[in-house]
């Protein structure tokens, strides 16, 4: 269980805000905070590169705090410097072919969903949207249905920006094995949220971000490669880390998930990200599961006390992620009315998730997303500000 009195006093940020945004990104921790700022301050005492050096070991410890948090080998994470890029250098390191499928859901994030658009204009790929289920989560009989021998590529958002579903990954992840697809999963949304252990899903590759639910810098993300699916993969960049150059005509790439990576990073925020982590599985992934699922439903039943207030989350399965809409009230007019209260909402709005915004005739929502550390009073506060707008 959540100490959240002991959570509340190692968050500096709030006593000065009710955040209800966690899900752009989450207030950091005050050991976050520290070890960020401390290595910057040793940066500044005795030159970036010497400060490195000095804190290797703790560097080469956040691959293995990396893998007990997924489930897998540290060979098997590559650390970045955001989801996106995570996601862009895994998709891109396919070998497409003309007549190659991608096989996604309706609430596919748009970067990723211009991506696939990008690839079938360069390649000739074909692009397949599998249609949801009767509970507006990606439904896994069509998947089936839809799979053949043609699918390169099953590529999933684990949890939408939209709305509060948890997809059914791990049933997604069998029907990609089926058909001997690559399988990616866009895990930004649930890293830190709930507990993702790639063996069960059986994903071939995953991304996320350290800024949302992990609680870390911006400007940290994670790749997960499986060390199986490397031989399918060629990185769409390399450099002298990636890669060593072995003679005037030849170079090896290196062994593991390394290789999707680059020389220069930022020491600091990676750093961060090392302690997010490890306070996250100190935490306990469970734990901060169900103190997050819990207030995300309490949440959901206080907005539905408001008569002119309707809650547009969809899955078997929610997650901390609750969206809205107040009838006649535009998004931004909330989020504004809020944020003048020290309250921190986000709107969603249809070009992030175009195909499922469109069929569900929304334009745009309010999103408010839990974390672990906010709490009863402060959804309260909430749901009473919203009856003002």
């Amino acid at each position: 269980m959540i100490d959240v009195a002991r959570a509340r006093e190692l968050t500096p940020g709030v006593g000065k805000v009710a955040h209800f945004n966690n899900a752009g990104a989450a207030l950091p921790s005050r050991g976050v905070l520290d070890t960020v700022i401390d290595h910057l301050r040793r940066e500044a005492d005795m030159g970036g590169y010497e400060a490195a050096n000095r804190a290797a070991a703790r560097l080469e410890a956040v691959y293995h705090s990396a893998a007990r948090l997924l489930n897998c080998a540290p060979d098997e994470i590559a650390l970045v410097d955001s989801a996106t890029r995570a996601w862009d250098l895994a998709f891109y390191a396919i070998p497409w072919k003309p007549g190659d499928r991608i096989l996604t859901s309706k609430a596919e994030y748009a970067s990723n969903f211009i991506a696939y658009l990008q690839i079938a204009d360069r390649h000739g790929v074909q692009v397949d949207v599998v249609p949801n289920d009767g509970l507006g989560q990606i439904s896994v009989e069509a998947l089936r249905e839809m799979a053949d021998e043609r699918v390169k590529l099953v590529s999933l958002t684990h949890i939408p920006t939209n709305g509060g579903l948890v997809n059914p990954a791990a049933e997604v992840g069998k029907v990609a094995a089926e058909v001997g697809a690559l399988y990616l999963l866009d895990a930004c949304q649930s890293v830190g949220q709930l507990p993702v252990d790639v063996s069960v899903i059986g994903c071939d590759l995953l991304s996320t971000t350290g800024r949302k639910y992990l609680r870390a810098p911006r400007g940290t993300g994670l790749l997960y490669v499986r060390r199986t699916a490397l031989h399918r993969l060629d990185p769409p960049f390399l450099d002298l880390h990636g890669a060593r150059w072995v003679s005037p005509g030849s170079y090896e790439q290196q062994p593991g998930a390394r290789r999707f990576e680059t020389w220069e990073y930022g020491v600091a925020a990676r750093l961060g990200l090392g302690t997010a982590i490890d306070e996250a599985l100190a935490w306990g992934l469970d734990d901060i599961w169900d103190r997050v699922y819990s207030l995300a439903e309490l949440l959901r039943e206080r907005l539905a006390e408001l008569p002119d207030c309707r809650v547009h989350d969809q899955g078997a399965e929610r997650c901390g992620l609750v969206t809205f809409a107040l009838d006649g009230v535009p998004a931004d007019e909330i989020k504004t009315h809020l944020s003048a209260r020290s309250m921190n909402v986000s709107v969603s709005r249809a070009p992030s998730t175009l195909l499922d915004m469109t069929d569900r005739g929304l334009g745009e929502l309010v999103r408010a997303s839990v974390h672990y550390y906010n709490t009863a009073e402060e959804i309260d506060r909430l749901v009473r500000e919203l009856a003002t707008v």
